[in-house]
């Protein structure tokens, strides 16, 4: 097995891998900037530099030769290397700062070098707390600047695209945001332009950054030169709460991150996963966080006289809810199931009304063709068609939600807006009674009589199967009115949630929706019925899911945290939008 000798210590390699991530995959470390394990290698921020030499062997023999100390005889390169682009080869031997003052010395000399010209601007910049430059000034640069001359300035707050702003003065051109357009989006939208210490990304005159991805960019700066403009100036990175999390604009389910302050969910990123969207994310992922915050169901609301819709209590909702059942044969209910859903939400929702005898739950494809890019937007815009199918949910078009809906007396749909995306429109639901069982406000919820608020992804824990059959499954991010965050071991805990106070202003009661996982409030509704109905958790739910259907009888929540989801053997389906 070929060897490589690092810092005076021994490992064996398959392969030729590159030196610097050869080195971060043993969970060392070397300071880089400019390199990106997805993307090609320029070598030209010279950070990674290294001391490398190989033994020195007999041509004939083969055998190595050895000094007087009978250690193998090293020809040391002449100059440092850059790591990133360096090539381990068997008996190479490498000195990193670590165990080298000369190779700590270099780094330390080219960090002093690209800070020459950086505004010292950290207190005010967007990227203080996760900047690789601030972290590695501080971890191995110079404790002060011997340069006293006034710095280069260049263009500041640059509006690049609707969503990315450019303060070039603190780019140190590593080029990643240039490469990214050119070999992952392939757009080809950013260039470098300038020369010398007066260069920097930008687009061509009269052109705009919209890129479907574009916020990538801002994600692998490794400086605070790219920022999101709809994120810049909100908070601090030491002031959020990061919860790992799933994409469900669409049906390719990207692992993200939620940052949460204040029960706001404030910015979204891409989480790495090789087997689903690699390190990153399209654009529209991140607008997440406004169905997250805004324009949310909160407390249940009921017509009474009219169009208008009221807000009342809990006991009433459920009250009417189990009046409404009460008074209609099960024959007489249009059950509507949703692929914008979860698994558990599905099948919790179908199972109660199975047990009144209602026929199986519907569900129609959320499809948009030609949508889809080959990538990771997807003509599918919802995060669970799978998971509907995988359940034996019946899978219908719009005229079969429509003929079950002229069928109905009354109409009960679960988490999908189908009159906003024209399965049927507000005039085919006159003489029924609607129920919507909701997270936000649509025109479906605005046509229904009687609206119950659920938790939405960023407020439960549940599992999703994207189109590509890979299970993966949410945390909450988000307390509701009835969660608390010291309470619930699947949420994270942040400095100002640990210590903060209803006293203090980054703490408000305000941003708790009052609302339901639909488990929970279907227990409230089964107690009221006599029915023999009892959905504990979703981790319960998921656990009776696995013994029920085969291609789920293995997967468990640990599981899919431990391979960050399972890809299950189901069939893939065509689906088309009628």
């Amino acid at each position: 097995m070929p060897e490589v000798f690092i810092d005076g210590k021994r490992y064996e390699f398959e392969g030729k891998p590159k030196l610097l991530q050869f080195i971060l995959d043993q969970g060392l470390e070397v300071p880089f900037f400019c390199y990106h394990p997805s993307m090609s290698i320029p070598a030209n921020c010279r950070q990674c530099m290294v001391k490398v030499g190989t033994p020195i062997a007999d041509k004939d023999t083969g055998e190595y030769e050895l000094d007087e100390n009978g250690e193998r005889k090293i020809r040391w390169f002449p100059k440092f290397q850059t790591s990133c682009s360096t090539t381990v080869s068997d008996g190479m031997v490498v000195h990193t700062q670590e165990s080298s003052e000369e190779v700590a010395r270099a780094q330390k000399d080219t960090l002093e070098f690209i800070l020459i010209n950086h505004p010292l601007d950290c207190p005010i910049c967007d990227q203080a707390g996760e900047c690789p430059l601030q972290i590695q000034t501080y971890k191995y640069g110079p404790e002060g600047s011997r340069f006293e001359v006034k710095k280069v300035h260049k263009p500041k707050r640059v509006q690049l695209g609707e969503r990315v702003t450019l303060d070039a003065e603190r780019c140190i051109n590593c080029t990643r945001c240039v490469r990214f357009t050119e070999e992952i989006s392939e757009t080809n939208q950013l260039t470098i332009v300038s020369r010398g210490d007066k260069n920097y990304p930008m687009t061509a005159p009269g052109e705009e950054f919209d890129d479907p991805y574009s916020m990538n960019t801002v994600d692998i700066c490794p400086v605070g030169a790219l920022t999101s403009t709809d994120f810049r100036f909100k908070a601090r990175v030491w002031e959020m709460n990061q919860t790992p999390s799933i994409d469900i604009t669409n049906g390719k389910g990207c692992n993200v991150d939620l940052w949460t302050r204040d029960n706001l969910v404030l910015r979204i990123t891409p989480r790495q996963n090789e087997d689903v969207n690699d390190y990153w994310m399209p654009d529209e992922g991140r607008d997440a966080y406004q169905q997250f915050n805004e324009n949310r169901v909160s407390r249940p609301s009921i017509k009474l006289d009219g169009d208008n819709q009221s807000n009342t209590s809990w006991n009433n909702a459920i009250e009417t809810f189990a009046e409404v059942l009460e008074a209609h044969e099960a024959d007489n209910l249009a059950v509507i199931g949703s692929p914008h859903a979860s698994v558990e939400e599905n099948y919790a929702f179908n199972k109660f009304f199975n047990l009144l005898g209602a026929a199986n739950a519907k569900f129609t494809p959320h499809v948009i063709p030609g949508y889809g890019d080959d990538f990771l937007i997807t003509d599918d815009q919802a995060p669970n068609a799978n998971g509907c199918r995988l359940i034996n949910l019946d899978e219908s078009e719009a005229d079969g939600i429509k003929a079950a809906i002229q069928n109905a007396e009354v109409v009960i749909i679960l988490s999908d807006d189908l009159i906003g995306r024209d399965v049927f429109s507000a005039e085919d639901l006159d003489d029924k009674y609607i129920i919507s069982l909701a997270t936000n406000q649509t025109p479906t919820v605005e046509a229904s009589d009687l609206v119950i608020p659920i938790t939405c992804i960023a407020e439960h824990a549940a599992s999703y199967i994207n189109v590509d059959g890979r299970i993966q499954r949410s945390y909450p991010a988000k307390e509701t009115k009835y969660t608390n965050r010291r309470l619930n071991l699947e949420m994270s805990e942040g400095r100002l949630d640990r210590y903060g106070t209803n006293f203090d202003n980054w703490v408000s009661e305000e941003n708790k929706v009052d609302c339901l996982p639909v488990w929970e409030f279907l227990n409230h509704l089964g107690d009221r019925l006599g029915l023999a109905y009892q959905q504990d958790h979703s981790r319960t739910i998921f656990a009776e899911l696995s013994n029920q259907f085969p291609a789920l009888e293995e997967i468990t929540y640990e599981r899919m945290d431990e391979e960050q989801g399972v890809q299950l053997p189901i069939e893939q389906q065509e689906v088309t939008q009628a």
